[in-house]
Parts: structure tokens; sequence; C-alpha cells
């Protein structure tokens, strides 16, 4: 009876695992299309965008109540339970990577009315994708519990901390040079911002990779140096 139970647990993590590889796809696509409204300053996709990420919450809630169902039913063991936690957490993340996209894609309508700031919308695309590409390893070491790939994904977000830190000396000097690319920058300032904190987002989800095969947190990870150090112009 036991080995059963146990199957049916294997069975239905199984299942609700690839609804999280689901969503994720889904936030895959809202990511890549945000910064695809930006730099074409296409006012349609960014709204697509931001009505999707009523798709990408129900996703969410709905992989929550498969997990609550699981433990409820099935009563798991202890490397069974922090599993399933693992699947409730790495569902919330995605969730949050989802508002981060939706944010970048709000502020399109806005930008596309301010000055032009020559470069800043493919710098942020190159962000973007760099995160995006973190993202489709890291779903990827999720459907593998693969460490290795998922430790390669952690490694790799020095290289967005950086990204964003030039991206802030780019804008800082923009706005100090003529007053006019204030209202532009800040919001540019704002979306690298947030496109760092996806990328920490998504080491949190391989970091869970890393705590469900091993049973054990993922070891400290290094970081680029803060943008609180980088000086912001006067007045």
């Amino acid at each position: 009876m036991k080995p059963h139970t146990l199957s049916s647990f294997d069975r239905d993590l199984d299942a609700i695992r690839l609804n999280v590889l689901t969503m994720g796809g889904q936030v895959e696509d809202a990511i890549l299309n945000a910064s695809r409204a930006l730099e074409g300053r296409d006012e349609d996709l960014a709204a697509q965008v931001v009505q999707g990420d009523k798709l990408i919450d129900a996703s969410e809630e709905e992989i929550n109540a498969q997990v609550v169902r699981l433990l409820a039913l099935r009563q798991p063991q202890a490397d069974d339970l922090r599993a399933a936690v693992a699947v409730m957490k790495m569902a919330g993340e995605l969730e949050r990577l989802g508002d981060y996209a939706k944010n970048m894609a709000k502020r399109v309508p806005v930008l596309i009315a301010a000055p032009v700031i020559d470069g800043a919308a493919g710098a942020l695309r190159r962000q973007s994708r760099l995160v995006g590409q973190m993202l489709k390893d890291m779903l990827d070491a999720f459907s593998r519990m693969d460490v290795a790939l998922a430790r390669d994904v952690i490694a790799r977000d020095v290289e967005v901390d950086d990204m964003t830190n030039a991206l802030f000396r780019e804008f800082i000097t923009h706005m100090m040079e003529d007053p006019r690319n204030i209202t532009p920058c800040l919001h540019y300032v704002f979306i690298a911002k947030n496109i760092e904190r996806m990328g920490d987002l998504v080491t949190h989800g391989a970091e869970q990779v890393i705590f469900v095969t091993e049973g054990r947190p993922a070891e400290a990870r290094e970081k680029g140096h803060s943008t609180a150090l980088i000086e912001t112009p006067e007045g």
C-alpha cells in the first residue's frame, strides 16, 4: 500500500511540475514581448503583455491549489514535502516575474510620448534577453533536477547586476546632459532595476532546484556591485 501511495504522490507532483513549466513558458513570452514592445515602441504588444498577466496569475493560483490538495491527500514525508513546497515557491517566483514584465509593458505608452534616448530600449532588451535565457535554463534545470545547470544560472546573475550598473551610469549621464531626458531616463532606470530583480527571482528558482536535490540551501552567491553606490545627479 505504501509504495502505491508514493507512486501516486510522484505522479501527481509530476503533473503539477508540468503546469509550472507551462507557466514558465507564459512568463518567458511576457518578458520577450515586453522588451520587444519597449524597443519597437509597440503599444498594442505592450497591452497584450499587460492583459496576458491575468493568465499568469491564474496559473499560479491553480498550481497553489493543486499543491494544497496534494499535501492534504498524500501527506508526504520530509523529502516529498520539500519537493511539493518548492513547486509552490517556484510558481510564486514566476508570478512575480510576470508582474515585472507587466510593469515594463505599462511604461511603453509613457516612453512613446517622451523624448527618445538613443540605444536605451535596445540595451534593456539585451538585458531582458539575458534574463530570459537564464529563465529558460532554470526551467530546464527544474524539469530535470539538474544541479549543475542550476548553479550555472546562479553564476550568470552577476552579469545582470553589472549590466544594470552600466545602464544606470548611462541614464544618469543623459539626465545630467539635458533636463528633458529626466522623465524617460527615470522610467528606464526603473525598468533596468526591475530586470535586475527578475534575475534575482530566476536565481531563487535555481536555488530551489539545489535545495530539493541536495536537501540543503544553495551556497551564498556572488553579487555585482550595488546600484546604491552609484552617484545621482544633484538638484
